[in-house]
């Protein structure tokens, strides 16, 4: 009976702890769960609101205009010194009905809604055709900033006319050019072709994205092959002792050291001292190599490391010497490994701004670099210079250049799993 009772007290035991157990197991997996939800919902919330602010930049309001290019006011001998944004004010006002007086400044408050692009468009075609004075010709640009905000809804008529960038007037003259049929909403292509500009509806990203891509060009040259090959001796060849210890510790603390000390180093080594050009794509590939290394390092020795040791011992009782065996079969069947780290390396250096923002490339950059020593921009800076801008046009584009620098990112890192997909061997 005193077993019987034991036996059934010992098996109630059991069961409790085994619900326990269950039970413990469920909460893990719930929390889990609740984890992985709570990162997907601040994802979203991040990247809608991201996508909230920024699609009204891949649209604009274009706008045709008509202009006479008075000879009486432009001088072929030198087309540059004519005001045509004063001649397209003063007879897009006269198409309107509305009489220009300088006393109430009508013509300025018109200046405001045209762009100046529709000057540059016409100063570079009499330039290139002086026999043009004295005819019409049609220019098409985008309109304004402020112009572009109350088409897309961001200026309302509701707010008080004291801290409204535009009059009732001005909104006036809008609201007849929209219903005229003259303003079109278009995709804003600019946003792509056009370098960075201090007018907000001239203002691009491919300037930002060339130089990007050229300073990842430099940090993959140098960081990869660099990289790779320390990795190598190290994890192959370098003798086993305090050297090499003391050399592992640092390459591990130097993945963790923060970037703008790479910017330091690179303003007082790279600039000062080899007085390289300064907001170049050269010094930012060189500043981003630095970074970038250790973690390549780290990353193709962990790849290295997962070759199962048979391979280097079958390598070897062929007859191949230890060169043969790492670069011929060990090295290969790392390679999805070592250029999955690579490649996330590169991504990482392209979301970096930091160390730029030390070397230079904060400065206002209009062209299109046309080499690795030219002044350049990139797109981490254009999102903070952009951020920073007064116009409040420019906030729509910096959520708009974050998601272009989202999409790099994409890129590069569906590149590294198609690669390591496609170099990946089984043993």
């Amino acid at each position: 009976m005193t077993d019987a009772v034991q036996t059934l007290a010992a098996r109630s035991a059991a069961e409790r702890r085994l619900k326990r157990r269950y039970a413990a197991e469920r909460r893990f997996r719930l929390f889990g769960v609740l984890a992985i939800a709570a990162a997907l919902g601040f994802l979203a919330l991040l990247l809608g609101r991201i996508v909230e602010q920024g699609h009204t930049a891949f649209v604009n309001h274009v706008v045709e205009v008509e202009l006479y290019l008075d000879p009486a006011r432009i001088d072929p001998a030198y087309p540059a010194g004519a005001n045509y944004d004063q001649l397209i004010a003063e007879q897009m006002l006269a198409r309107l009905g509305v009489e220009d007086d300088p006393a109430t400044a009508r013509s300025a408050a018109m200046r405001q809604l045209m762009s100046p692009g529709f000057g540059f468009q016409a100063m570079a075609r009499v330039r290139e055709d002086p026999s043009l004075i004295g005819q019409r010709i049609v220019l098409r640009a985008p309109i304004g900033d402020d112009a572009d905000l109350y088409f897309k809804g961001d200026i309302s008529r509701e707010e008080p006319a004291a801290t409204r960038r535009l009059s009732d007037e001005q909104l006036l003259w809008l609201d007849e050019l929209k219903a005229r049929g003259e303003v079109q909403r278009r995709f804003n292509t600019q946003l792509f072709t056009n370098s960075d500009s201090t007018q907000p509806e001239l203002a691009g990203v491919l300037g930002a994205v060339i130089g990007s891509a050229l300073m990842l060009m430099v940090t993959a040259l140098l960081a990869i092959p660099l990289g790779v090959g320390a990795a190598v001796y190290l994890e192959e060849f370098a003798p086993r002792n305090r050297l090499t210890g003391l050399i592992e510790v640092n390459i591990n603390n130097l993945a963790a050291v923060p970037s703008i000390v790479y910017g330091l180093l690179g303003l007082a080594v790279f600039i000062n001292w080899m007085h390289l050009p300064r907001s170049s794509p050269l010094v930012g590939g060189l500043v981003l190599a630095l970074m970038s290394l250790p973690t390549v390092i780290i990353a193709t020795r962990s790849a290295l490391k997962a070759v199962p040791p048979s391979i280097r011992e079958a390598a070897l009782a062929m007859g191949a010497s230890r060169t043969q065996s790492v670069l011929h079969h060990v090295l290969p069947l790392a390679l999805p490994g070592v250029m999955t780290g690579a490649i996330l390396a590169l991504a990482h250096a392209l979301g970096e701004t930091a160390p730029l923002l030390l070397i230079g490339m904060v400065s206002f950059v209009p062209g299109i670099p046309d080499g690795i020593t030219a002044p350049s921009g990139a797109l981490p800076v254009l999102v903070y210079i952009w951020e920073n801008a007064a116009e409040r046009a420019f906030h729509e584009r910096t959520a708009a250049a974050i998601l272009v620098l989202l999409a790099f990112m994409i890129v590069m890192n569906a590149a590294a799993i198609m690669l390591r997909r496609h170099f990946e061997r089984r043993w």
